[in-house]
């Protein structure tokens, strides 16, 4: 085998293979410090750690909810936290089989000489950090590479500093035993038609897998994160359908069969409209040789925080909330999703112009 078989070989190979379980997928609760606060404050939730705490401990707390996961990304902070009873939270989602994940990147740079585009950091002590992440519990890493649609975006440079990047971080997690997932996320700002994101979709897919080969990373040990194939936010939308012919054509000419699962982010869609392309998807009559699942954010909290608003007597409503976001995508990956699950709030659009992680 030419890919990078080290001790942890087979340990990632099973990692990659459970959160890639069909009927679960992944709820990112990695936001930095910085951005849950601004989650906190659509709210008017003070940005302090016992509120962070809060949230967090009623996402993972939530009966049932936790049946429809496989993993959990979480920020540095929470993979230390404890629930209010003295349970760390790697052991509440251990205890309920769901796997602890870890955001191991520091947000995204300029690349000089272009038209603000970027790369990301966090190689400064990337294998240490590792080692530390994987004696905590946690067993995969997320890193987010950041890509846009212009007039002459994204440059060839851009691509390939954000391939080559993404590359580098999932070898060196596999070196320390955490299955990397690999997020190359093109934004959906702009006005471009779904042709123009398939198209740029493709390229980006291709020289990402190129410079994991060059790598040497272990396919089997990893998962693919990346953006639905959508048109630009200030186009027209399309229908699910759509959606989804466009964004499983891409895959598949990009994504090899060695990838045991597709993780989709969503992008600023609304939570009910990540479900139903992802449902669509699934329901899709063509070979797709990796589970097509979830790894949302906003799409699984939103209407969550909304009920909760900081308050101890609201929790069992917002953890209702959650339970039936959890639910509708656990049907979604089996194509199974009839609709009708949300409410108001989960069919607000999430988009943020410009959106700063």
């Amino acid at each position: 085998m030419s890919a990078f078989v080290g001790k942890y070989a087979d340990e990632l190979i099973k990692t990659a293979r459970y959160i890639a379980t069909p009927g679960k997928g992944i709820l990112a609760a990695d936001e930095s410090t910085g951005t849950i606060g601004k989650r906190l404050a659509s709210i008017n939730v003070e940005n302090i750690e016992s509120n962070r705490q809060a949230l967090r401990e009623l996402l993972f707390t939530s009966p049932n909810a936790l049946s429809c996961l496989s993993g959990v990304i979480l920020f540095e902070e929470t993979l230390y936290q404890k629930s209010s009873d003295g349970t760390p939270f790697v052991d509440v989602l251990m205890e309920n089989s769901v796997i602890p994940g870890i955001k191991v990147d520091k947000g995204t740079v300029e690349i000089a000489g272009t038209k603000s585009e970027t790369t990301t950091q966090g190689f400064d002590s990337l294998g240490a950090r590792c080692q530390q992440y994987y004696k905590a519990g946690a067993r995969f890493a997320k890193w987010r590479a950041v890509l846009k649609i212009g007039p002459a975006e994204p440059s060839e440079l851009a691509i390939q500093q954000n391939a080559q990047g993404l590359a580098r971080y999932a070898i060196i997690c596999q070196e320390n035993g955490l299955a990397p997932i690999v997020e190359p996320e093109i934004l959906t700002d702009g006005d471009h038609d779904i042709t123009k994101c398939a198209a740029v979709t493709e390229r980006v897919l291709a020289a990402v897998y190129k410079a994991l080969n060059d790598h040497h990373v272990l396919l089997e040990g990893t998962l693919l994160k990346p953006n639905m194939v959508t048109p630009g936010s200030d186009s027209p939308k399309v229908t699910p359908e759509v959606i989804a012919e466009y964004t499983v054509a891409a895959l598949r000419r990009t994504v090899p069969p060695a990838v045991p699962g597709i993780v989709f982010l969503s992008g600023g869609q609304s939570e009910e409209e990540a479900t139903l392309n992802l449902n669509a998807m699934n329901k899709l009559k063509v070979v797709k040789p990796w589970t097509l699942s979830f790894s949302f954010g906003r799409a699984l909290q939103q209407s969550t925080i909304k009920k909760w608003a900081g308050k101890k007597e609201n929790v069992p409503a917002a953890q209702q909330a959650f339970l039936a976001r959890c639910k509708a995508n656990s049907e979604a990956t089996l194509g199974k999703y009839a609709g009708g699950s949300a409410d108001a709030a989960a069919s607000e659009s999430l988009y943020v112009k410009g959106y700063k992680y």
